[in-house]
């Protein structure tokens, strides 16, 4: 088909207007943004995006995220024009149950929608994260001739996307690393939610993105779909550093009334206005939904362009596999998501010959696991030292190199989270790890609740987990963290004891289709060999169901349970022992991850913590709130519910009362 410049506008007016009928008709969402950003996503869809409607998950896609993911009927309206499994029934059930246009878009429930975004910023760092994905895979995969990962990433960012500190700390990352073939459209209409931009925003953001090392181009007129087009092309020839599209933009485009204000940003323009917003932008003011024969002819011209594209990419794999056919068998079984074969092969058997930090065994553990599943990459927020999670025999990120198996972060934990959740978003990179400190993860938290809730598996690592930590002091002394973790649905938070639960914590979420995080100690502890019970395969299948009987000294029906996780299940073991001499039958329970337990059969549960046995005691470094389930009404939480101190750590146990003498107590006290 000839494009024309009345097909253009045609086209682009199309994706207007189905923006704001689809607003209206929910009585709710951001009109706005698709008025002004039309233009913009037009261009790159219909010139630039390499996609196949049809296979929204082929693997050499241009990515393209929609960070400023209010504007969703921008996405919803160019996922059903060019042809994916979006209706436009679908637009009008927009915001409504059960829809596949939901309020902000989501990955996996939407074809075509590559992140979960709408908190601001989120979207922005995925973009970084993916690009590094491709920068790496290409790194790994690629052979003369073979260029089989070459793909761009692009994100439409806002405002408020370039306000929030997430995308600074991932934009200052990609300008660091010269991630070539990231490219944001940056929708700069000066207008927020509040009102205008300038009550809050007047920095020059090209020269903070200049200082960041990105390349930077201004557009002047956001209609200018020309002046947009040549921007993105000399954004592509820029091989060494992310580009930055200024395009200015008014917000609520067409609108008479509502244009250019704040008014047109998050509520539909009214059904007057929207009328008279069609009548502007010659379409039918009294038609809803419409969209003309032609315009859907050219948008639809993507699924023959993305079906060819598609093919040539798919000859070039068959040719791959011919003459790299160890690499073309990897590549199959990494983008099906699959470990390879032995890569649990060489996890370490701990013996309680000497004490290990958790951290310590996790170091271990994580690099005999990555030495067998090559594309398994993470890093940590500048505390690798400490953490324990840097790979062997590995290349580290840096200035102009992205591709390498330690991601040095720098100290920046929630462009960290984010930029892992697109790294296991994009395929191919298997189980992306980050790691900090526990009190930390409050800065990566959004990152987290992100990950969990598009059902993605990512591995967060967290190191000095409690009151443990000793001499740093209450500010480095996480108290509440594990339980506030352990409150995220889809969320695997494991807490191990020891060194041989901590490679049973590893091995359990190599395994797990969900996001998990995994919390070490800096203090040693004793080694538990799972003597009694089955040995360290026991414990490793304990781990796995998230609970299990560590020791008990009698037989039948105990007398009392005594439960916890962590470092605290050593001081439960010590008072185990003395009330076992005392003649009482009582069970050692270990839980090391609450959500595997529950998510067991009723049978296995109750063989565990039997319903009849009410005298229950449990100690753990961390607030007591949430160990109520498992203690039940007449049991006792023994923890810490208030924050920590500056001392030795074995001086804040006996003050804050964690001993083995307090749980004897307590048990005796329900005795």
């Amino acid at each position: 088909m000839t494009l024309t410049l009345d097909l253009q506008t045609l086209a682009i007016n199309t994706i207007r207007t189905l923006s704001i009928d689809a607003v209206q008709k929910a009585n709710s969402g951001h009109p706005g943004l698709p008025l002004g950003a039309a233009p913009m996503a037009f261009t790159l869809w219909t010139r630039f995006l390499r996609h196949n409607p049809h296979n929204p998950a082929w693997a050499n896609r241009d990515r393209f995220i929609l960070s400023a993911g209010h504007g969703s009927m921008l996405i919803y309206a160019l996922l059903y024009l060019t042809g994916y499994d979006v209706t436009l029934d679908d637009l009008k059930a927009f915001r409504q149950w059960g829809s596949k246009t939901a309020g902000h878009p989501e990955y996996g429930h939407t074809p075509g929608v590559e992140t979960t975004t709408g908190p601001l910023g989120q979207g922005a760092a995925n973009a970084v994260g993916f690009a590094l994905a491709e920068a790496y895979l290409a790194s790994y995969f690629n052979r003369p001739g073979f260029p089989l990962v070459d793909h761009y990433t692009y994100a439409l960012v806002s405002d408020g996307d370039l306000m929030e500190g997430v995308s600074a700390e991932a934009g200052s990352l990609a300008g660091h690393w010269g991630l070539g073939k990231l490219i944001y459209l940056y929708d700069s209409n000066d207008v927020t939610l509040d009102g205008s931009a300038e009550m809050t925003f007047t920095e020059d953001v090209a020269a903070r993105y200049r200082a960041y090392g990105w390349h930077t181009l201004t557009v002047d007129d956001g209609n200018d779909v020309e002046a947009i087009a040549a921007a993105i092309e000399q954004a592509r020839a820029v091989t060494d550093q992310p580009s930055l599209i200024t395009i200015k933009t008014i917000i609520g485009y067409g609108s008479p009334n509502k244009a250019g204000s704040n008014k047109a940003h998050g509520s539909p323009l009214g059904a007057d206005e929207v009328k008279l917003t069609k009548q502007a932008l010659g379409f039918p003011p009294d038609q809803d939904f419409y969209v003309p024969g032609e315009a859907l002819e050219l948008f639809r011209s993507a699924i023959d362009t993305g079906t060819k594209l598609e093919a040539e990419w798919n000859a070039l794999l068959e040719r791959y596999r011919a003459a790299y056919p160890d690499l073309g068998a990897e590549w199959d079984r990494l983008m099906a998501g699959e470990l390879p074969p032995g890569w649990d092969a060489d996890i370490p058997i701990f013996g309680a010959d000497k004490k290990i930090a958790t951290r310590n065994a996790s170091g271990q553990v994580l690099n005999a696991i990555a030495a067998k599943v090559p594309t398994m990459i993470g890093g940590d927020a500048d505390l690798s030292e400490s953490t324990k999670t840097l790979l062997k025999n590995a290349a580290s990120t840096g200035r102009g190199q992205p591709a390498a198996r330690n991601v040095r972060f720098g100290v920046r934990e929630h462009a960290m989270g984010s930029i892992a959740n697109a790294l296991a978003l994009h395929g191919g990179i298997v189980k992306p790890f980050t790691a900090t400190f526990l009190t930390f993860s409050d800065y990566m938290r959004p990152a987290i609740r992100l990950g969990a809730l598009m059902n993605i598996a990512p591995i967060y690592v967290f190191t000095h987990d409690s009151i443990g930590l000793g001499e740093d002091g209450p500010t480095h002394q996480p108290v509440e963290h594990v339980m506030s973790l352990r409150l995220i649905p889809n969320l695997h938070t494991f807490r191990p004891a020891d060194a041989n639960e901590t490679a049973g914590a590893w091995a359990a979420a190599m395994r797990a289709d969900k996001a998990c995080a995994l919390i070490f100690t800096r203090q040693d502890l004793p080694v538990l060999t799972g003597e009694g019970i089955g040995g360290v395969s026991a414990i490793h299948a304990g781990v796995a169901r998230g609970g299990y009987v560590l020791a008990q000294s009698g037989t039948g029906t105990p007398d009392v349970i005594l439960m916890s996780s962590g470092s605290e299940v050593h001081i439960a073991h010590e008072a185990y022992t003395a009330l076992a001499g005392a003649g009482v039958n009582v069970r050692l329970v270990s839980l090391p991850c609450w959500s595997l337990f529950d998510a067991q059969d009723a049978d296995y549960r109750e063989s565990v913590l039997p319903a009849s046995v009410t005298r229950r005691v449990s100690i753990e470094a961390g607030v007591t709130l949430g160990w109520q389930k498992y203690v039940g009404l007449h049991g006792v939480a023994i923890g810490v519910d208030k924050f920590g101190a500056s001392a030795p750590y074995q001086k804040i146990y006996e003050e804050y009362g964690l001993t083995a003498n307090a749980v004897i107590a307590a048990a005796q006290g329900l005795l």
